[in-house]
């Protein structure tokens, strides 16, 4: 119970975060523009610097067996969210402009802001280390068959988001330097720490924009839609919890609790981005996202206590 309020009070620092962002938005001290201009920041600058700051440690053998598991962990998630996906999708009977934002909703979490900001919360640097193997595979199908999900056949498929996307490239050269008898120089390595470290508080400050630029009324028609909330449950607790029988095969139980919490991060933002470029419904993604995020405050708690109880059984 103890580890549980710890992890409580520690999402509840941020989601104070997301409060600044949230009244610097309604306030209008923040623009119109601002939420497109943290997230361009966070992708393309700060998230980037910190996966290499995160991944510049000496080579350890020991490293590759917790990346297998890493990736292992991975795999099953990815699978486990594409099936709910796909069979709630096909079950759903919802718009054509909703049916690939509701299965976006479930497949793709925020792994990459407030995934990267609890573990680091918990673990520190190698939390981020451990969470960029396991966001690797991710990050791609993000980029990818995210874009496919939402918009089908309003799009055409660019190798260009997979290959040129910072994320991937960070991921790769880190990975590529940590299996290298060298590390970064000095000075870069202070560079990357610097530029990297304000990624969890800008973040949280993304969030609060998104939901300060939700409409009320267009807010609580969508809350009385059921199929937003079954997206809501599957994201925040029944893909995690389908993990979580792997704490009874021989993988380090840390590895599996990054693997456990990264997999319940709330629904993407970068959704409602998808939908509102290639014909979605973005107000059913927006309202998605943030009602999970606000959940997730409680459902990432007791997972991690859920976790740290069974670790302790076993």
């Amino acid at each position: 119970m103890g580890a549980m309020l710890s992890l409580l009070g520690e999402m509840v620092m941020l989601y104070l975060i997301a409060i600044v962002g949230y009244v610097a938005r309604k306030t209008k001290i923040l623009p119109d523009s601002s939420d497109y201009v943290i997230t361009q920041l966070v992708l393309y600058i700060t998230l980037p610097a910190l996966i290499l700051y995160s991944m510049d440690f000496p080579y350890d053998p020991k490293y590759m067996h917790e990346f297998g598991w890493l990736i292992g962990l991975s795999l099953a998630a990815i699978f486990i969210a594409c099936a709910a996906g796909i069979l709630l999708r096909k079950k759903a009977t919802l718009p054509e402009d909703q049916k690939g934002v509701y299965e976006g909703l479930i497949v793709f979490g925020n792994q990459g802001f407030i995934g990267y900001a609890i573990i680091y919360i918990l673990l520190g640097e190698i939390g981020i280390l451990y969470t960029a193997v396991f966001n690797f595979l991710y990050i791609i199908l993000i980029w990818t068959y995210g874009i496919y999900v939402v918009g089908r056949r309003n799009t055409s498929f660019s190798w260009r988001w997979l290959f040129l996307n910072p994320g991937v490239i960070a991921t790769t050269v880190g990975f590529f330097m940590f299996l290298l008898p060298y590390q970064w120089p000095v000075s870069f390595h202070n560079l990357f720490k610097t530029v990297g470290l304000p990624t969890v508080p800008l973040s949280m400050l993304i969030i609060g924009i998104l939901l300060a630029n939700l409409n009320a009324s267009e807010v609580r028609n969508y809350l009385c839609n059921t199929y937003l909330w079954s997206a809501v449950i599957t994201r925040l607790l029944v893909i995690p919890l389908c993990l979580v029988p792997f704490i009874f095969l021989p993988v380090n139980q840390i590895l599996l609790l990054v693997a456990v919490l990264v997999a319940a991060t709330p629904s993407a933002p970068t959704i409602a981005l998808y939908a509102r470029k290639y014909g979605g419904d973005p107000y059913f993604a927006s309202v998605g996202s943030s009602v999970s995020t606000v959940l997730s405050i409680m459902t990432i708690s007791v997972l991690y206590g859920l976790i740290k109880w069974l670790s302790f059984l076993n």
